[in-house]
């Protein structure tokens, strides 16, 4: 083989080269343009600061001597030390008249109630009359919280007030699945907050999208 035809393949081969190079780079630009904040797209990530609670609660966390970082998936003992304070709230606390519909219609009514859907299938963690529908111990410390606030706090705090609240609690029980859950509403265009986040406003929007473990038992 001549020096010239040497030369000649080494251009080809680097020719070649080049058009892969352009070639993945106008793909690469591509995938780019096409994973927007469109329904099933590429989900950006939402940090765990965005939405896990930390510190004591204000209103009630001295009073019970409860803390958001006493829910933790490092500590077994302490989130259930945590979560039982608020579950014998709601063993021990009654409700009635108007306290009770408050109760009612803050967790069955507001935004489709809430629920603990990642333990059972119950529309909400009441029954319309206000009855437990649910026996998990998140469920018994989501309603020993509203008990609670509406009982010894009603007239400082809302109705939405107290839902939020909830929430906050449930996204503590479920922290993988309520990330998982905010990438998705952040990716629709959904404000990040705890109604949101936790109620049946949005049940299920995140299925087949995201999942993950609770903490403390069920």
């Amino acid at each position: 083989m001549t020096t010239l035809e040497i030369k000649k393949k080494d251009l080809e081969l680097i020719v070649q080269i080049v058009a892969i190079v352009v070639l993945v780079g106008l793909l690469m630009f591509s995938l780019g343009k096409n994973s927007g904040g469109t329904t099933g797209a590429v989900i950006g990530t939402v940090s765990a600061s965005e939405i896990i609670p930390t510190g004591i609660p204000n209103v009630y966390g001295q009073e019970l001597s409860i803390s958001y970082d006493g829910v933790s998936p490092n500590n077994k003992q302490l989130a259930d030390q945590t979560i039982s304070v608020l579950s014998n709230i709601d063993k021990s606390e009654t409700l009635k008249g108007a306290n009770l519909q408050r109760y009612i219609d803050i967790l069955y009514n507001m935004e489709g109630g809430m629920s603990c859907e990642f333990c059972c299938g119950a529309k909400s963690i009441i029954f319309e009359d206000g009855s437990s529908a649910c026996g998990c111990a998140h469920s018994y410390a989501m309603r020993g919280l509203a008990k609670y606030l509406i009982k010894f706090h009603g007239s400082e705090v809302t109705d939405q007030q107290i839902l939020e609240e909830v929430g906050k609690w449930k996204v503590l029980f479920f922290p993988g699945i309520h990330e998982g859950k905010a990438e998705v509403l952040k990716s629709q265009g959904i404000e990040l907050n705890y109604i949101n986040l936790a109620s049946n406003k949005y049940r299920g929007i995140e299925e087949g999208q995201a999942s993950g473990g609770m903490v403390g038992g069920c």
